[in-house]
């Protein structure tokens, strides 16, 4: 994309009524507009970043075997009625009514919907285990939306639902996610750690909830600091194997990390005082196990091989893909602006031209961008003719991880400056070994 024909409303000053760095660099960088309180636009380079999060979730459910579908976001009351939750769930949920006067909210989330679809054509045991998930935008009520996408009251969520004779059966799927998640995660740049924690209105006595360390988070936790070391990296994960997905929830969990509603003091001092840490995270999702609490009252039951009728066991697991960007940017980004982590980044990397205008600069320019769209990559060519200090500027705070620098005076010697905008070390190099270089970096990736 060039930059002269993209649509970025960059801001040069702070926005007042941002208080923390991520909602402050998304409206500085034209990624979000709010339309109402908690309510935002998607500006083109937030929408573009907001789908590569939403793809990577979509890659990661689907390798673990979950299989996704659409389902609505106006719900019929009914069916909160018949799972008890209408009149419990309280003010977060926007109840509408409809021309006729029918009952109807906008679903903050998907249990009984989905069991609803459940119990409607699934019939036997033999169609077990099921796990279904989507992607779609909820809305909740906030009583005081606030700190940009991170606490708004419409927000993208990939919510999934798995469906198991067995309690045994239900855990696995438990653990199936929970290992899916943290590939997830992973893939973004982040660690988020799995901390035991409340299950809230959802229901239910398992779950965990992912927390990113980040000072602005609205929960406080207490681990062990040796957690954040656990990646799970390149390793092959044979989601079907019980034993091996066990045991990588077992190595991820065996160290204390609790959310402060479910802190033990008397664990936590346990501890060596040198890797007992208090702090702040983000909840960036969370996994529940809940058994017969929806399909037991809704009628979702199987017949079993013994020819007996029963209630399947369920489990409910949300990632909230639009928070997701707010908890990237607080986990990654300097004084200047963002730095997105490569699995995530809008454009994989920035040109600058230094002499806008000049034939030799225009041309290598021109011939970089041709070069990395070749390879399959999707670069940001910054042709405007501003100085060089905007540009840098610019690129700076958009936060792409890598950007080629061309200028007379290096195409004099024949190299560009390709620098990383992680560590802010650049190398001088040939045009051509500079794509080469971006390319076997996302490669993998």
């Amino acid at each position: 994309m060039r930059l002269s024909r993209y649509f970025l409303p960059v801001l040069k000053e702070n926005p007042a009524e941002a208080q923390i760095v991520s909602h402050r660099y998304m409206l500085r960088a034209g990624m979000i507009k709010q339309q109402a309180a908690g309510i935002y636009s998607w500006l083109p380079m937030g929408f573009k970043v907001l789908k590569r999060i939403e793809q990577i979730v979509h890659e990661e459910q689907i390798r673990a075997g979950h299989i996704p579908l659409l389902m609505p976001t106006l719900q019929p009351a009914d069916l909160w009625r018949e799972s008890g939750r209408y009149d419990d769930y309280g003010a977060e949920m926007l109840r509408i009514k409809d021309r006729h006067e029918r009952d109807m909210l906008y679903g903050p989330t998907n249990e009984e919907m989905i069991t609803d679809i459940f119990r409607s054509h699934v019939n036997s045991y033999k169609d077990l285990p099921l796990t279904l998930y989507h992607i779609q935008w909820k809305f909740r009520d906030e009583v005081r939306p606030r700190f940009g996408v991170m606490r708004g009251r419409e927000f993208l969520m990939k919510d999934g639902y798995n469906f198991d004779l067995t309690k045994e059966d239900a855990l696995h799927a438990y653990n199936r996610h929970m290992v899916s998640y943290l590939r997830t995660y992973e893939r973004m740049g982040l660690t988020a750690i799995p901390m035991r924690a409340a299950s809230g209105p959802i229901g239910g006595d398992n779950t965990h909830e992912f927390l990113v360390l980040a000072s602005t988070g609205e929960s406080e936790v207490f681990y062990d600091d040796r957690v954040t070391a656990l990646k799970l990296g390149d390793r092959e994960v044979d989601f079907d194997n019980r034993a091996e997905v066990l045991g990588i929830c077992e190595e991820f969990t065996s160290l204390y990390a609790r959310t402060d509603e479910t802190h033990d003091e008397a664990a936590f001092n346990q501890i060596p005082e040198a890797h007992r840490k208090v702090g702040r995270g983000i909840e960036v999702g969370q996994i529940f196990y809940f058994g017969t609490k929806y399909s037991e009252p809704m009628g979702a039951t199987v017949v079993t091989a013994e020819g007996n009728r029963v209630p399947v066991e369920m489990g409910s697991h949300g990632i909230g893909v639009s928070r997701l960007l707010g908890a990237i940017i607080e986990a990654s980004h300097d004084d200047k602006g963002i730095i997105w982590p490569e699995g995530v980044t809008p454009f994989h990397c920035g040109i600058v031209n230094l002499k806008q205008g000049d034939n030799a600069t225009d041309a290598a320019c021109e011939g970089l961008y041709k070069a990395l769209k070749a390879k399959g990559l999707d670069p940001l060519y910054d042709d405007r003719d501003e100085r060089a200090g905007a540009k840098f500027a610019t690129m700076d705070l958009i936060g792409l991880p890598w950007r080629i620098t061309v200028g007379p005076r290096g195409l004099a010697n024949g190299v560009v400056e390709l620098t990383s905008r992680r560590t802010g070390e650049s190398e001088e190099m040939g045009a051509e070994a500079a794509v080469d270089r971006i390319a076997q970096i996302y490669a993998g990736i």
